[in-house]
């Protein structure tokens, strides 16, 4: 049996978490949560790991390999009991990491408006920049992936929230599965494939039973990301030009 590899490229605090959970409720799939994050917190702070603005990094550091031609090699492109693997993948963690394993899986690509994921994001690591966001990450590895003759899939955050069922039945089909209902609902209190980080990111999605209904955000943007959302707006408007709807 050869296993369908779809490898999900997030941002933060992109309902990511919800849509590993929606595709943990598929009768074919396996789900993995963020195989690459040691990784990354490993590449980025090392031995200064102490500093790390990411809550819980020695707890992640501790629980994962920090190679990743390790975490590609046995966990990305290893064996899996399963058709379909899902596997939750946060854009940013692609720092000095071959890429060439990407033309062994199939490629998604979430994306949310800036406006509303940096706020968001700043709650939880204090003054997010361009790099923490993904965004130009993804901007690029998609034009990278479209060059090598792929064509991933983008869903964008709104969108998704508005008509989860229409917007899924629409990535099944073009990842060549079979939408099954049950992606829309799940239990709460979490996954058990939820990473060690779960108690400082997923609350919300812990208390869900679904996808929540789209709410746009009332709360005035902060003056001091500013600077930042006009960086991540050029790379957002690209990639949200052909998202899912």
């Amino acid at each position: 049996m050869q296993t369908k590899r779809i490898c999900l490229w997030s941002g933060p605090r992109n309902v990511s978490t919800a849509l590993m959970y929606a595709f943990a409720q598929r009768s074919d799939t396996q789900v993995i949560d963020e195989p690459l994050y040691g990784h990354y917190l490993h590449r980025k702070y090392g031995a200064d790991a102490a500093n790390s603005t990411h809550p819980g990094t020695a707890e992640v550091l501790a629980s994962m390999s920090t190679d990743a031609m390790v975490v590609i090699r046995d966990v990305i492109l290893a064996p899996c009991a399963k058709p379909v693997l899902f596997m939750k993948q946060m854009a940013h963690h692609l720092i000095d990491i071959d890429l060439s394993f990407l033309q062994q899986t199939l490629n998604v690509f979430l994306i949310r408006d800036p406006r509303e994921m940096l706020p968001s994001l700043a709650k939880v690591i204090g003054t997010p920049v361009l790099a923490d966001t993904g965004l130009k990450t993804q901007h690029d590895l998609l034009r990278s992936l479209r060059a090598a003759g792929q064509s991933p899939p983008i869903l964008d955050a709104q969108l998704l929230l508005e008509d989860p069922c229409g917007v899924l039945a629409q990535l099944c089909q073009q990842l060549g599965l079979a939408f099954e209902g049950s992606m829309l609902s799940w239990d709460t209190g979490g996954n058990a494939a939820d990473g060690v980080w779960a108690p400082y990111w997923y609350t919300n999605v812990h208390r869900s039973t679904g996808f929540a209904p789209y709410r746009p955000k009332s709360e005035p943007f902060p003056s001091e990301l500013r600077e930042v959302l006009s960086e991540c707006s050029q790379y957002y408007k690209v990639l949200r030009a052909d998202a899912i709807c």
